[in-house]
């Protein structure tokens, strides 16, 4: 063979070297990544299988504190029932029999909510318990139900408390003392306590007979809220509280509670105990000294056509209850006087405005409502800013504070809201009530 063929061949073997070479050194370098990403790939995957295992131990732990979460809110379920006794007052056939009525009256309660639970509130559980709380000023009740002759003697109401309170474990009849809006303010913190606890799956609110528990209630909208309350009907829903009646549920227990609001004067008079008559058409509760306890919780007339038709009071937006007849009641020594005849008027009857029949008549007034509402809640003291001459001491209403004229004038209708224990026969030319 020439020598030229054999180095073509030997340049075509040494091209052929070459290549060889660079396809394994590119191999090599291929190999190289693979290994490199290989590892990369092996860690990720470890720390996800890792990652994986602690969230499927936390998933596990989380399952399991749920599962004792859910145990724990569900033990112990109880629903509240919350009544204002100052208001919602016990049928008189219970209070007569006192420790047996008591005991009677709590029995009745209980059947009556656990009925109402099982047939209207299906998701509540069956061994729901029943916690009853009644708040009260208990002597005065009881000065109240002795002079309006429901009682006879003021220690039967003691006994009707104890039968109540000692027939069940969970009823509690819970004394507030004497003074203004103690039961109001009990009541309203408990509701909103037990409103956000979870183990209070409803609550029945015994406050028909106060529309000061409107401002409570209107604070609630939602119907998730709106749907864990009842509200319990004794006397007829007052004004406020019959417009928010489509917003909750209501119940009325028949023969329980009370219809009718007390009434201490159209009792006979049988001794140093009871007190004078006056017409149907007095009011029925006591004002102080015979005419008012403070100044936001004097007299409300209501006539005795009123009570029976059942319509909710229009006189006042906060009518009195069975609290300030008895605050009043304790301090009465002697009789309320009786309303003086329209024919006898003394001279300074004629600085006094009078119809053609000699009845007095009120003045009108201009006033701003909304200035109205912001005065009732300072609970301003009304003889104080208007007569000049409270003889309290303490008195529970505010004395120092600078009326401005507007606010004089709001206060003036404020007062006039509630109507003068005279009527059209008041000859007080300082008389600061409504004269109708």
């Amino acid at each position: 063979m020439p020598d030229h063929k054999l180095r073509e061949r030997f340049e075509l073997l040494k091209g052929a070297e070459y290549h060889k070479n660079e396809l394994i050194v590119e191999l090599l370098r291929r190999l190289e990544k693979l290994d490199i990403d290989y590892q990369q790939m092996a860690l990720d995957h470890q720390r996800e299988t890792q990652f994986n295992r602690e969230g499927q131990l936390r998933e596990r732990e989380l399952r399991e504190e749920l599962r004792k979460l859910k145990a724990f809110m569900n033990r112990d379920p109880f629903v509240l029932v919350l009544i204002d006794g100052d208001g919602m007052i016990f049928e008189d056939k219970y209070i007569l029999k006192g420790e047996i009525g008591g005991k009677e009256a709590a029995a009745r309660l209980w059947h009556e909510i656990n009925d109402y639970v099982h047939e209207k509130l299906p998701d509540i559980p069956s061994d729901c318990r029943i916690v009853t709380r009644i708040y009260a000023n208990m002597k005065g009740l009881a000065e109240v139900c002795y002079k309006a002759g429901i009682a006879e003697r003021a220690g039967l109401l003691e006994d009707f408390y104890r039968g109540f309170t000692g027939s069940k474990i969970l009823f509690d009849f819970v004394d507030v003392g004497p003074g203004k809006d103690r039961a109001d303010e009990k009541i309203t913190e408990l509701f909103k306590l037990h409103l956000s606890d979870f183990h209070c799956q409803h609550i029945f609110f015994g406050c028909s007979h106060d529309n000061g528990y409107a401002r409570l209630l209107e604070q609630y909208t939602e119907q998730t809220v709106t749907d864990q309350i009842t509200l319990l009907e004794g006397v007829p829903f007052e004004k406020e509280l019959h417009l928010m009646r489509a917003k909750y549920s209501t119940v009325k227990f028949e023969g329980l509670f009370r219809t009718n609001k007390i009434n201490i004067y159209n009792q006979p008079q049988s001794g140093p105990h009871h007190l004078g008559k006056v017409s149907s058409e007095s009011s029925t509760l006591p004002s102080t000294q015979s005419g008012y306890q403070s100044p936001y919780q004097p007299i409300i007339g209501v006539s005795s056509s009123s009570l029976a038709s059942g319509n909710p009071s229009t006189m006042n937006p906060r009518a009195p209850t069975w609290a300030s007849a008895a605050t009043s009641a304790a301090q009465l020594v002697s009789p309320p006087p009786t309303p003086r005849p329209a024919t006898a008027h003394p001279a300074s009857s004629t600085e006094i405005p009078r119809n053609r029949h000699g009845q007095r008549i009120d003045p009108p007034t201009v006033y701003d409502k909304d200035e109205v509402n912001r005065l009732r809640k300072l609970k301003l003291c009304n003889v104080h800013f208007l007569r000049g001459d409270c003889d309290y001491d303490p008195c529970t209403h505010v004395h120092k504070y600078k009326l401005t004229k507007n606010e004089t004038a709001a206060l003036k209708t404020i007062a006039r809201m509630v109507p003068c224990f005279y009527g059209t026969e008041c000859d007080d030319p300082k008389c600061i009530y409504g004269h109708r």
